[in-house]
């Protein structure tokens, strides 16, 4: 009978691991195998309270016996919570998860290690109990001080919604702390953003919610970057610090229109080039029609993409502001940049197909009205890459007639180069 039992806890052993294959059996040995084997057992058939039963003496016996004792006794533990509809039962249990938290710190250190897991347990148990508040927001900043940038990325978004409600509930923390540990947080995400990895999508929108909860626990405004942290920036106008501090305000306070986050940006830029500063800084050039501005920033945004995605999207971009400065050619030339970049970006077809239908008057010679209207063919070729059915229809109501056609001597399906600036060879056709 013992060598069964035996063989069961050595599968369950196997079956969830342990980070330390040394045992310190107790005196009663052959008990605590058994205590062993039958709660790992049962741990694996899904039975909580039978295994919670047998884990309790080794708990008692033998309580540094090994920290898979402790590991497998918080799985315990939360199963038995999640199963318990008792809300006062529930409760205890989840107070018995933190308990081995502790214990398992106690009799097997890693204290860092630990807190990460058992941080974001408490926050899942008792971020709707005011009375944990405190405790809660103590234990993520140990957390954070012992981990540092190895902080879990689950605990991130919770260390601020800590913040925000111990702050809420009147707990002892000021503005400037909170703000500090703010700053503390936005780089620790940078940190994980800057290591690339398959999370960085999704940390940057953890980031983008830690700012949206920043302005909900303290009065972070646009008056309170443009009055407190303006007159730094302008006393010291290459401090990067002050640059930072400014910009991810402005993000938080959605206040990036104010000329001293530009300011900011552009010394950011400057210090740390990036991709989504530099295309801010040329979007807000462009919305004040400083197109030389924009032009110069988007063309930096291009050389730090890290994806086609984005360079045709840019591309596409320059094009537009080409369009309405009246540079065709380079308008083109963006368009055709961003299509090269990414095949899908068809609104790029688009711009073309009306550049060259808004080149009629430019481009006539009042000779040949075949030659004149040639131009809607070159941009009707342009909608139909472009999948705009609405642009075809207006352009081939462009197309002369056959009557027209034919008294230049002319016919359908004939080859002929616009000239211009378009330089296309198009097939002609009639309306």
């Amino acid at each position: 009978m013992k060598a069964k039992i035996f063989l069961i806890g050595l599968v369950g052993t196997l079956f969830y691991g342990t980070a330390n294959a040394q045992f310190n059996w107790p005196e009663d040995k052959a008990k605590a195998e058994e205590k062993n084997a039958l709660y790992t057992d049962n741990l694996k058939q899904g039975n909580f309270r039978g295994a919670a039963n047998h884990l309790r003496w080794l708990l008692t016996n033998a309580p540094d016996l090994n920290k898979s004792i402790y590991i497998n006794g918080v799985k315990i533990y939360e199963g038995l919570a999640s199963n318990e509809n008792d809300e006062v039962k529930k409760r205890v249990f989840e107070d018995s998860v933190m308990t081995l938290y502790d214990l398992r710190i106690k009799y097997f250190g890693e204290e860092g290690k630990v807190l990460n897991r058992k941080a974001y347990d408490a926050y899942k148990y008792y971020r709707d109990d005011k009375g944990r508040y405190e405790e809660l927001f103590n234990m993520y900043k140990k957390t954070f001080e012992l981990n540092g940038d190895n902080v879990m990325d689950l605990n991130l978004l919770p260390y601020m919604d800590v913040m925000r409600r111990y702050k809420a509930a009147g707990g002892n923390i000021s503005d400037e702390e909170v703000l500090d540990r703010y700053e503390g947080l936005i780089r620790t995400i940078g940190f994980k953003i800057n290591k690339g990895g398959k999370n960085v999508e999704r940390l940057k929108t953890v980031r983008e919610s830690i700012n949206n909860l920043l302005v909900q626990t303290v009065k972070v405004d646009c008056d309170f970057v443009q009055n407190n942290l303006g007159p730094k920036l302008e006393a010291a106008p290459d401090d990067l610090k002050i640059a930072k501090d400014i910009l991810r305000y402005s993000f938080a306070a959605k206040c990036m229109d104010l000329d001293i986050a530009i300011k900011a940006a552009e010394v950011v830029q400057k210090n740390e080039p990036d991709f989504g500063v530099a295309k801010l800084i040329a979007q807000s050039a462009a919305s004040k029609e400083d197109y030389e501005t924009a032009i110069k920033y988007y063309e930096e945004a291009i050389t730090l993409a890290d994806d086609n995605t984005k360079k045709a999207d840019v591309y596409y971009t320059l094009a537009i502001i080409q369009s309405k400065l009246g540079k065709n050619i380079s308008a083109r030339d963006y368009a055709r940049k961003s299509v090269d970049a990414d095949p899908s970006q068809k609104d790029a077809y688009k711009l073309i197909g009306n550049l060259y239908y808004n080149s009629f008057n430019d481009c006539k010679k009042g000779v040949n009205p075949v030659h004149d209207k040639a131009v809607y063919f070159a941009a009707y070729k342009m909608f139909q890459r472009a999948g705009d059915s609405a642009g075809m229809s207006r352009a081939q109501a462009q197309f002369p007639t056959n009557e027209e056609i034919f008294t230049w001597d002319m016919k359908v399906g004939d080859s002929y180069t616009v000239g211009c600036w378009i330089n296309e060879t198009v097939t002609i056709q009639k309306r």
